[in-house]
């Protein structure tokens, strides 16, 4: 099928990297000309594992292109909106992208052509825009994103489901959906066709199920720490009851990014704006709880140089909001870094991919190009983000580094007993600190 991917940036490019893949012949527009150039060329505007492999495959085999002029998107049977959707200051999602996309479209969509929204939207959006699509005789559905960045690829080409939202009465847009996933569907993919404001709300009601578990784990770690209990190992506990599951149980510095902050604020936004804000109140305390943990990192560094960080070297490990991805959106990492910073500590940062996706957010920190250069002379070390050559790090030579032996490990990613045994201060949130034993007495 000839497919158009409106939207070129984490979501779009991804997504027009994969329908290429799965045989279909993509062309992907977008508004900013650097970002059309970079693509075209085979390359990843952002980090993402394997994407790059795949965009350079889909453009040799002649499947994939991209331009910024709306008009090479003519031709297509289906065209996918994928453009963001930011929050604004109040919490609500800004459509703003989504309603210029649907514009764009309409001026080259054919009767019988099918506009697939992807893009994360409040519910209510699909409706409100449905009369305009149906006048041009196009029509319309919607088709949620699943992506975890760092593993978008995958989730793109093995998604655990695909859900299509129709209008009433279309009994044709599910079924040219089958074909554009055809081969998914063959492997295995389970499918749903739903009404369109179910499958808005699949979105955000997911993103807002996962944030609530990050959070509960989270508030748990702040009553173990007080107690003297290891979140950790109360997390496999609990973990292992079917119902619960261990999966978005680790306890830390919470959850960030561009997804999960901004989808449950715009849920919450959206719920009182049709007067059922009282039924989203607890996700206010969700968002509070996750929030709470970054203060609980700077105090537990705080502490442990006698409460102050004034004149302290301190260095950070990860500033992305997750492994295998260079966003710092919402990144508790980068936030950790510039609280720190602001109580007047030296602040020395490295990460494996976000150093310059941070420069611009946080110019005055001290970036560093890896963990050598910027544990050397520290006072404390912070993990704040689990690469996995953090998490394999030897304790033992940097000891001998560094100039105060306290490690921070804002993930639960460390082996504490190692650490400990080299003879570093190990300090994790939830896990028992001096504040906890001197409150048991031990």
């Amino acid at each position: 099928m000839r497919i158009s991917v409106i939207g070129c940036g984490y979501l779009g490019a991804v997504h027009a990297a994969a329908m290429a893949e799965l045989g279909h012949e993509v062309v992907g527009i977008d508004v900013d000309p650097l970002k059309i150039d970079t693509l075209a060329k085979g390359g990843a505007p952002f980090f993402e594992p394997g994407l790059t492999e795949l965009l350079e495959q889909g453009i040799a085999a002649g499947r994939l292109s991209f331009s910024t002029d709306i008009d090479a998107a003519r031709g297509a049977a289906v065209h996918f909106i994928a453009v963001g959707t930011p929050q604004r200051p109040d919490g609500s999602a800004d459509l703003a992208a989504v309603h210029a996309a649907m514009r764009a479209v309409l001026t080259i969509a054919a009767p019988g052509d099918l506009i697939v929204g992807k893009s994360t939207v409040p519910v209510g959006t699909a409706q409100a825009l449905l009369p305009e699509v149906e006048r041009t005789g196009a029509a319309l559905a919607w088709n949620p994103e699943f992506l975890r960045e760092g593993f978008a690829v995958r989730d793109s080409l093995e998604p655990d489901r695909l859900v299509y939202g129709v209008a009433p009465g279309d009994t044709r847009s599910a079924g040219v959906l089958d074909r554009v996933y055809a081969e998914l569907l063959i492997a295995g993919s389970p499918r749903m066709v739903t009404d369109l404001a179910t499958a808005e709300l699949v979105k955000v009601a997911a993103n807002a199920f996962l944030a609530t578990k990050i959070s509960f784990i989270n508030a748990m770690a702040e009553i173990a720490e007080v107690v003297g209990a290891d979140v950790t190992q109360l997390a496999d506990a609990i973990g292992h009851d079917a119902r619960i599951g261990r999966r978005f149980l680790n306890a830390g510095l919470g959850f960030g990014g561009g997804c999960l902050p901004k989808d449950i604020r715009g849920f919450i936004a959206r719920a009182d704006e049709l007067g059922v804000g009282p039924a989203l109140d607890f996700l206010r305390d969700v968002d509070a709880v996750n929030l709470r943990r970054r203060d609980r990192a700077v105090a537990l560094v705080r502490e442990a140089l006698g409460g102050t960080l004034r004149g302290r070297r301190i260095a950070v490990l990860g500033l992305a909001f997750k492994p295998d991805s260079d966003d710092v959106r919402d990144s508790p990492a980068l936030d950790v870094a510039r609280r720190l910073a602001a109580e007047g500590a030296r602040v020395v940062a490295t990460d494996p991919a976000a150093v310059e996706t941070a420069r611009p957010v946080a110019p005055a920190l001290d970036y560093r190009a890896g963990v050598i250069e910027a544990v050397t002379a520290a006072d404390a070390v912070l993990v704040l983000t689990e690469w996995q050559q953090y998490r394999e790090l030897d304790p033992v030579a940097l000891a001998g580094l560094v100039g105060g032996r306290i490690v921070v490990d804002g993930r639960l990613c460390l082996d504490a007993q190692r650490w400990q045994a080299a003879g570093w201060q190990y300090l994790a949130p939830g896990r028992i600190t001096d504040r906890s034993r001197a409150l048991l007495g031990v």
